[in-house]
């Protein structure tokens, strides 16, 4: 393969213990996959699941977390004949094994045998990243690697949630609950998708603020109002056609269905780990709503991404508010966790 033999990595070991960087064996790519050289890998809620809060496990110790990558291509696999050195890519985090009822019937994102780059594979928190060639995606000339490496979670979750699953149309009412990393973009995409009003609810001022700038007409504090009550306001007391949760808690699940027209839908893309409840069945089956589970999205969603944003139409430019360099990488984590700094997204730069 040529060059270097070891390079630095964040390895994990434990829930409650820091991130420590350290020199490792840079992976050697299998006959059908790419040996990316990472330029910027992006931190979400998950990564904080996994590291800091230990709800979510990870198939061994210790183990290169980072599921949001971009890069250049810097080696290939003997099998690998559509990507060569140099191209600029980012990595579609879902490893799915192609031939099972859900990857057929096009939906790769819940396949049967799914793993996750960052949580059961190595991930890119780190110089250097091997992963299979069908899952990376060429970006577009102009769009920074910093920012595809965002679009490849932190924009295809939300857009597959509302644009693949709840399948908001022009004209329709959504109502975001939780604009933070991703909700932020989904009010983003609700409003480059045509949906009247966009409703953003969230704690935090500052969030608010930003969903205001990203598109939201109308922004609710559910520290000082009842969410259910300014929502059905915003739409001439009738409620809007989508509510989409983006935090994944027992409260926030039960008021976007509050928050629903009847016949409207919601979509949950928040993970936590507290179980559901919303209406009695005599609220829930007479008003004929629906409650969807959205889980991440498809390398065709990326796609679609990475061409909104390569044409300006979607614009990341205020997505990135922090960067660190991988020696920092805990640090990196402990910001997001903290929310020091009021950070939207969180990018550590190996390169």
């Amino acid at each position: 393969m040529g060059g270097p033999d070891l390079m630095r990595a964040a390895r994990f070991r434990g829930a409650g213990e820091p991130l420590t960087v350290q020199d490792v064996a840079v992976p050697r790519p299998a006959a059908d996959e790419v040996l990316v050289r990472v330029a910027a890998t992006g931190l979400c809620g998950s990564d904080v699941h996994i590291a800091v809060e230990g709800i979510t496990p990870t198939a061994h110790l210790p183990i290169t977390l980072g599921h949001e990558i971009a890069g250049t291509v810097a080696a290939v696999g003997d099998a690998v004949d559509e990507w060569t050195a140099d191209q600029r890519v980012c990595v579609f985090p879902v490893l799915s094994d192609g031939t099972c009822r859900s990857c057929l019937t096009g939906h790769s994102e819940i396949c049967l045998d799914r793993r996750i780059v960052g949580i059961h594979a190595d991930g890119g928190l780190a110089e250097y990243v091997a992963v299979p060639a069908r899952n990376l995606a060429a970006v577009p000339d102009g769009v920074p690697l910093e920012q595809a490496a965002v679009c490849t979670d932190a924009v295809v979750t939300p857009f597959h949630a509302l644009t693949d699953v709840a399948r908001v149309a022009p004209g329709e009412s959504v109502a975001v609950i939780g604009v933070g990393g991703l909700g932020l973009h989904a009010v983003q995409i609700a409003a480059l998708s045509g949906a009247s009003p966009v409703v953003a609810v969230d704690t935090r001022p500052a969030q608010l603020e930003r969903a205001h700038r990203s598109g939201a007409d109308v922004v609710v504090d559910a520290t000082g109002e009842s969410v259910v009550d300014a929502v059905r306001a915003a739409t001439g007391g009738v409620g809007v056609d989508v509510a989409a949760e983006f935090v994944g808690a027992q409260a926030t699940i039960a008021q976007a269905v509050e928050c629903l027209r009847i016949g409207g839908r919601a979509v949950v893309a928040g993970l936590g780990a507290d179980p559901i409840t919303v209406l009695p069945p005599t609220s829930f089956v007479r008003g004929q709503l629906q409650l969807l589970g959205s889980y991440g999205g498809t390398l065709v969603t990326l796609h679609r991404v990475l061409q909104l944003l390569a044409t300006g139409r979607l614009d990341l430019s205020g997505s990135i508010t922090h960067t660190f360099p991988l020696a920092d990488a805990d640090a990196a984590l402990r910001t997001l966790h903290e929310k020091s700094g009021d950070p939207q997204r969180v990018v550590v730069l190996p390169g």
